[in-house]
C-alpha cells in the first residue's frame, strides 16, 4: 500500500495571509474561524479590542488580534501578516437604518464604512497582487446591494455602491489573477439583524441563516470560481424579477412598505 501525501489533501488557504474586517463577531468571525480551520494565518480586526481579542483568542496560534477602524486598518494588518496579504475580507460595515432626511453624518459614516473602506484596502493591495499576479479580495455586500432594504436608505446606497466596486474590480482585473466575491445575504442571525428593529423582523429574520452558512456560502463559491455569493439562493431570483420587471418588483417592496409602517 502506498502512503498518501498529506498535501494531497492539504487546503488551498494552508499557509495563506487573511485579514477580515469586522470579525468580532457575526459573519466576521465566521469567516476567520473558517479560513483559520483550513491552515491561513488571519488577522481579526475590529473596532471592538476587547471582541477582536476574544475572536483570535478562540482561534488561536493563527489568528493576530487587530482592533482599529476598518476604514484605515489595510497597512497595519499587512503589516502585521509579515508585509504580505493573499486574501481580503471587506466585511465590517454599518446597517444605518434611516430615510432621505438622515443626518449628514450617518450618509457620511455609512459610505466611509460600507464603500470607502473598501477602496482604500484595494489601492493598499493592488499593486502587489497584480505584480505577482494573484489576490483575493472578498466584499460583504448584502442582499441589500443586490435589491434594497426598507427603512434604512443610506445603509441599501451604500452597498449598492460597495456591489458596484467589487464588480469593476472584478472585470477590470480578473484577468491578471485578482479573484473577487460579493457576499449577497439577506438575513443572518447576528447583532446587525437585531439592530434592524421592525424592519428587520419583517423582512429578515423569517428566513435567517446562521454566519457559518455564510462562510460555508463563499468557500463552495471560492472553489466554484464564482463572483456572487448568494446563501440564500432565492436572492436570485429576487434579482432576476427585478432586473426584468422593475415597476412590478418596486410595487412589491412598496406593499412591504405599508405593512412596515402599519405594524
Amino acid at each position: 500500500m502506498i502512503p498518501v501525501s498529506a498535501s494531497v489533501n492539504a487546503s488551498p488557504y494552508q499557509d495563506q495571509r487573511v485579514v477580515v474586517t469586522g470579525a468580532g463577531g457575526g459573519i466576521g468571525a465566521a469567516l476567520a474561524r473558517r479560513f483559520a480551520d483550513e491552515g491561513a494565518t488571519v488577522v481579526v480586526n475590529d473596532l471592538d479590542a476587547a471582541r477582536a481579542a476574544s475572536v483570535a483568542g478562540g482561534i488561536g496560534a493563527r489568528a493576530i488580534a487587530l482592533p482599529g477602524d476598518a476604514s484605515a486598518v489595510a497597512a497595519e494588518a499587512r503589516e502585521a501578516l509579515g508585509g504580505e496579504v493573499d486574501i481580503y475580507c471587506a466585511n465590517a460595515g454599518l446597517a444605518s437604518g434611516g430615510d432621505a432626511f438622515a443626518d449628514e453624518a450617518v450618509w457620511e459614516a455609512a459610505w466611509d464604512t460600507n464603500v470607502m473602506a473598501h477602496v482604500r484596502a484595494a489601492r493598499l493591495l493592488l499593486p502587489h497582487w497584480l505584480e505577482r499576479g494573484s489576490g483575493r479580495f472578498v466584499s460583504t455586500v448584502s442582499a441589500a446591494g443586490l435589491l434594497t432594504m426598507i427603512g434604512a436608505a443610506p445603509y441599501s446606497v451604500t452597498k449598492h455602491g460597495a456591489l458596484a466596486f467589487a464588480e469593476w474590480l472584478s472585470l477590470t482585473y480578473r484577468h491578471r489573477g485578482v479573484r473577487v466575491h460579493a457576499i449577497c445575504p439577506q438575513g443572518v442571525r447576528t447583532d446587525m439583524l437585531t439592530a434592524a428593529g421592525s424592519a428587520g423582523e419583517l423582512v429578515l429574520a423569517p428566513t435567517a441563516i446562521e454566519p457559518e452558512a455564510v462562510a460555508d456560502a463563499l468557500f463552495d463559491g471560492m472553489e466554484k470560481g464564482r463572483f456572487l455569493i448568494l446563501p440564500h439562493p432565492e436572492v436570485a431570483d429576487f434579482h432576476i424579477a427585478r432586473a426584468t420587471d422593475p415597476d412590478r418588483w418596486l410595487g412589491g417592496m412598496n406593499h412591504l412598505q405599508q405593512k412596515w409602517e402599519g405594524r
